[in-house]
């Protein structure tokens, strides 16, 4: 079989006996059949549902030169790929489309199919958590997304992020934004002004997060969890290098299909200017569960022992109460809302604080690949005794923290895709020399395992 496409027309050219067209459509043992753009998507769909993806595929093909029909080409093609065992090339062709229209649910479900055949469970339940909001769905789909995601859940999963990339950084000692402070001797008060070593300054530096976990199945219900991250910004010399890692393992207990508990023991540690400056060890038990097809509801309780070695004032424990519900205004868009609760109890009252504050967010994707996220923090600390040198009544801070991402996974090289990051601190002190203000850039390039 030979085909063309001219004028919007399928033109098809097939050997046969010329008494087999009456008509005289048929010339030196080739016959021409003539089909449009939409006869010809027709014919692939028939084709296709009827399993001859040989046959379908030249007509596909064919459709790819038809002005207007990108969508339906790109899916059929999927299809095909799907289905005659080429994972990896509908995986491709399926996030093509998503990323020119997320709201493609019946495309979602058969990229999460593949993905699952690629043994990629957690980003094949990504793709269903996305789909099961859509409000759409006839029942026995949704129920079978649950009974999928079930399955996935029960399975082995793992996950792996990786970001490298660069940090233009305004503030990369995080150091006052004060030029001089107060200083009380006795009844007197002096003026200081602060070294150029106790300023700010800015930099730019090479920075990198790694985020992976393990959730490995014991039964229907328990399930052992592992999580390692790590993240860290190299700048010239040693002076202001900053380096985090934290590990975690515990079980988690499904109480229900739609929720589940887990308890996990923390350790993390914390290296600046090429010294250790933290480390801790505590614990933390969470939940979460899922309130109809659109919220979902977490809370989280963490404490832990630090020990500082940059000065042991600093030493003692810590304590945190999280809570974030969720709620999915649009099909790839969700917003998030969150108090929390935070308690220090260390070796000096004037660094023992109780904070109070909440989080709201933003995030989603979005047409032509684009995935937003932004988020604004705002908390009240107030601190258990004075810093008699500085005030005598005890230190009180404001703290603002606004972030924003901006990527596109459209975009892929080597499967990094481009994001952008930017992160906004501000604190406003009683005591000028923790007032602090701070701006992050990162440009980095993201891969998701």
């Amino acid at each position: 079989m030979r085909f063309a496409l001219i004028a919007g027309t399928a033109i098809f050219a097939c050997a046969s006996p010329a008494s087999a067209d009456p008509e005289g459509n048929c010339s030196a043992g080739t016959c021409r059949i003539e089909l449009t753009p939409p006869q010809l998507l027709a014919a692939a769909e028939r084709l296709v549902s009827e399993r001859h993806y040989a046959e379908a595929l030249p007509l596909v093909e064919a459709l790819r030169l038809a002005p207007g029909f990108k969508l339906q080409t790109e899916f059929l093609g999927g299809l095909i790929a799907s289905r005659t065992g080429d994972y990896a090339g509908a995986v491709n062709q399926f996030m093509a489309i998503l990323a020119n229209d997320p709201a493609q649910t019946r495309v979602r479900l058969e990229l999460a199919q593949a993905l699952i055949a690629l043994k990629k469970t957690a980003s094949a339940d990504r793709q269903l958590r996305i789909a099961q909001q859509d409000t759409e769905l006839p029942q026995q789909i949704a129920r079978t997304i649950r009974t999928v995601r079930d399955t996935i859940r029960s399975g082995r999963t793992w996950r792996l992020d990786l970001n490298i990339g660069i940090a233009p950084d305004t503030n990369i000692n995080n150091a006052t934004s004060a030029q001089s402070v107060t200083v009380l001797l006795g009844d007197s008060a002096y003026q200081a002004d602060l070294n150029d070593e106790a300023k700010a300054h800015s930099g730019v530096g090479l920075t990198a997060q790694l985020s992976t976990g393990l959730r490995l199945p014991i039964s229907k219900t328990v399930s052992a969890l592992a999580e390692f991250d790590a993240n860290g910004s190299n700048y010239s010399g040693s002076q202001f290098d900053d380096y985090n890692v934290q590990t975690s393992a515990g079980g988690e207990y499904r109480v229900t299909p739609t929720s589940s508990v887990s308890l996990e023991g923390v350790y993390a540690r914390r290296w600046f200017g090429g010294k250790a400056a933290t480390a801790q060890i505590g614990a933390r038990t969470g939940g979460q569960m899922v309130l109809g097809k659109r919220d979902r509801f977490g809370y989280q309780v963490d404490v832990r022992h630090v020990r500082a070695y940059f000065d042991r004032g600093y030493d003692g424990w810590q304590g945190g109460l999280y809570g974030t519900i969720e709620h999915a205004i649009a099909r790839t868009l969700v917003v998030s809302a969150g108090p929390f609760f935070r308690r220090e109890w260390l070796r000096e009252d004037a660094f023992s604080n109780i904070e109070v504050g909440g989080n709201l967010g933003v995030g989603g994707e979005l047409r032509h690949g684009f995935n937003i996220g932004g988020s604004l923090g705002m908390s009240r600390a107030v601190f258990d005794a004075p810093l008699l040198i500085f005030d005598v009544k005890s230190r009180r801070d404001t703290r603002l923290v606004i972030r924003t991402t901006l990527g596109n996974r459209k975009i892929r090289v080597m499967g990094f895709s481009p994001q952008l990051n930017w992160t906004y601190n501000r604190v406003s002190s009683s005591i000028g020399l923790y007032a602090i203000k701070r701006s992050r850039f990162e440009l980095t390039a993201a891969r998701y395992f």
